[in-house]
């Protein structure tokens, strides 16, 4: 959590090397859908756009609970050689004034493209990605957008961007709605497909493309999180429409 100017060009140098090997995996058309901070994403979407993809888009994923980052200077203004009276009147000087961080209310879907092969109809036909499926539900049946919610907001935003909600509680720092894997899922492929996703976590891409009908690859390091994942996986059928 401490602010490092580097990290963001470290960022970079850990995920090139992955974004080219998916670049490899996918086929012509194939889409690669990255989740970043709002801070980092250029960086990821450097990486991403130096391995080789077309930068379709950038997706976000709004929502409203999340805890605030900003740090009060207080506790650091008591520990400064200084007298007593003279601290108090820096705390009084000083009240609301914090680290330049606020609340973060959204991330960043970096939407990536493996170049296709001829027309994007062509490529469609022989490999069976490439388009968007823009009858997908969102919202009260609207067009897809690149603005999407999780949470009930405001009648208008709720109209044209609502996906619907998560029941999940899920011991995972970065866990993911299981209705936006499936939204993304089902915007960008067939039903028969395959999804990969390189840092599978608790399992919600799995288990979203089971949910969709289509396959999938999902690669974890964390033996906890794989055990999760595994579970989960194993208690899910697809929906049935």
């Amino acid at each position: 959590m401490k602010f490092d100017p580097s990290q963001g060009k470290r960022l970079y140098e850990w995920y090139f090397p992955i974004a080219r090997e998916i670049f490899r995996v996918l086929k012509p058309g194939g889409f690669f859908f990255t989740f970043a901070s709002p801070r980092l994403f250029h960086r990821v979407a450097c990486a991403v756009e130096d391995a080789g993809f077309y930068l379709r888009d950038t997706f976000l994923w709004v929502y409203t609970q999340s805890q605030p980052k900003a740090m009060s200077l207080h506790h650091f203004i008591w520990r400064l050689p200084l007298p007593e009276a003279v601290k108090e009147k820096l705390h009084q000087k000083l009240h609301g004034w914090k680290t330049p961080q606020v609340k973060s209310v959204y991330e960043p879907i970096i939407v990536a493209q493996k170049p296709y092969e001829g027309t994007l109809l062509q490529n469609f036909l022989q490999y069976q990605v490439g388009l968007f499926q823009t009858e997908v539900p969102v919202g009260r049946g609207m067009f897809p957008a690149n603005l999407l919610l999780v949470e009930e907001t405001e009648t208008l935003l709720d109209k044209y961007f609502l996906l619907p909600k998560s029941t999940e509680d899920l011991p995972h720092p970065t866990a993911k709605p299981v209705a936006l894997c499936e939204y993304l899922i089902e915007l960008s492929t067939v039903e028969g497909a395959v999804v990969l996703d390189p840092f599978l976590g608790s399992g919600t891409t799995a288990v979203a493309a089971l949910r969709r009908k289509r396959h999938f690859i999902g690669i974890e390091i964390h033996p906890a999180y794989a055990s999760l994942a595994e579970e989960r996986i194993k208690s899910t059928q697809p929906i049935l429409l």
